[in-house]
């Protein structure tokens, strides 16, 4: 019985999630022409104070929902097309974030998330902290702010998607 006043409600009121917003336009870097369809991304936390991790986790959480654009998070970097680094890069995560990159099959496509995977932010200069992204593995995409919304998030992997 309760099926059939919650199917009734459904009907009465009708879609409730929003449109899509607008595409953001053309294509953000060069090798993006190569990826078509849904993008694999792999997301590395190089040492970041995980401020953007929790505007990823709502980039594809039910609000934003990366997903819908045809990204999504994968947890082996062998499956991955793109590379989503947070944080400056710590001594103690060069290595770990340059093999992610080279496990990452080509055409690979790196973004810089947030101020201190673009120019190591408030850390730059730190005893513990190697450099920006850029140091470390190539960059093909920065995605400024402290930390960057969601919306910015899945706007740049839809210009990866093409959706």
């Amino acid at each position: 019985m309760a099926v059939f006043t919650l199917w009734r409600k459904i009907r009465q009121v009708g879609r409730t999630a929003e449109p899509r917003p607008p595409h953001p336009g053309g294509l953000s870097c060069p090798k993006a022409a190569a990826l078509r369809g849904s993008v694999q991304v792999r997301h590395v936390d190089a040492g970041s104070c995980n401020g953007c991790e929790i505007e990823i986790g709502s980039a594809f959480g039910p609000v934003y929902d990366g997903e819908r654009y045809g990204a999504r998070l994968v947890a082996s970097p062998r499956h991955a097309d793109v590379l989503l680094v947070t944080g400056p890069v710590t001594r103690n995560m060069a290595v770990p974030l340059l093999r992610t990159f080279e496990a990452v099959s080509e055409p690979r496509i790196v973004v810089a998330v947030g101020d201190c995977a673009v120019n190591a932010g408030e850390f730059a200069g730190g005893y513990g902290v190697r450099g920006a992204v850029a140091d470390v593995v190539p960059v093909d995409v920065d995605l400024p702010g402290c930390p960057p919304e969601p919306a910015a998030i899945v706007a740049a992997l839809r210009g990866f998607t093409g959706r």
